[in-house]
């Protein structure tokens, strides 16, 4: 329930001393969007945008965040009782983002866990329990 919208990507506002994975800010009808490259926040490198790149507009707590992506692929939404905790065994920092795993249609979906995510640059957020999440495939 934290995408906002999903739009094509656009030039962003480049800020001085933020971490490699902060792209600079994007003026959303007038607000002010951070955004995150999330290749690069998982540590697999800086994203070569391209007009053919995304950016999934969520909400966290009462600020709204960009995330870089390649793609969309589809949205979900299944029952709270369907998401499985991430192992133990493959616990390290990156994976202190995910907040669990659903296996949908035979696919598994790693969930992103925002507030995580997010630590080093804004606060984390309470983890809202719901019937039902929604989830972007990126």
């Amino acid at each position: 329930m934290t995408v906002r919208e999903i739009k094509g990507w656009s030039d962003v506002t480049h800020l001085p001393k933020q971490p490699d994975y902060v792209r600079g800010v994007l003026n959303l009808r007038g607000v002010m969007v951070p955004i995150i490259d999330l290749r690069c926040r998982f540590g697999q490198g800086k994203t070569e945008a391209t007009p053919l790149h995304i950016v999934i507009v969520v909400q966290v707590e009462q600020r709204l965040i960009g995330l870089l992506a390649d793609r969309v692929l589809d949205i979900l939404a299944f029952e709270a009782s369907q998401v499985q905790p991430v192992p133990q065994i493959a616990r390290s920092s990156r994976i202190d983002f995910l907040s669990g795993l659903v296996t949908v249609d035979g696919t598994m979906i790693a969930l992103v866990d925002l507030p995580n995510l997010l630590a080093e640059q804004f606060a984390p957020a309470e983890n809202a329990n719901s019937e039902s999440r929604p989830a972007a495939a990126a």
